[in-house]
């Protein structure tokens, strides 16, 4: 389970973010999710919960956005969801497409006191 790895970076970053604004308590974490990440939601909260037990962050909440994969059409410019890692262009059937969304793992917000 490679969540509890992640989930120890994230809580670093986090501990590195709460003590420059001198916070004592983390109230929520919100994380933007990736499907392609291959990281499971379930897995995250688990990870989150034994990381935080015991710990100034015990009682925080774990938010997770879930990002749908989109791409831009490089031949045209469309940007369009992706029904799959290869999808086409819908609009001109182009097979050159960038990535736009679907694989990041990223801290959108965390609110402490």
């Amino acid at each position: 389970m490679h969540e509890i790895s992640l989930m120890r970076v994230i809580l670093e970053t986090v501990e590195q973010e709460m003590a420059k604004c001198n916070a004592s308590a983390l109230n929520r974490l919100t994380l933007r999710i990736g499907t392609l990440t291959a990281v499971e939601p379930d897995a995250m909260r688990f990870a989150f919960d034994a990381a935080i037990e015991k710990t100034p962050m015990e009682g925080a909440t774990l938010d997770i956005m879930a990002s749908a994969l989109s791409g831009r059409c490089r031949d045209c410019g469309t940007e369009f969801p992706l029904v799959e890692f290869d999808s086409p262009c819908p609009i001109c059937s182009g097979v050159d497409i960038k990535r736009l969304t679907g694989t990041e793992l990223d801290i959108v917000s965390i609110d402490v006191d």
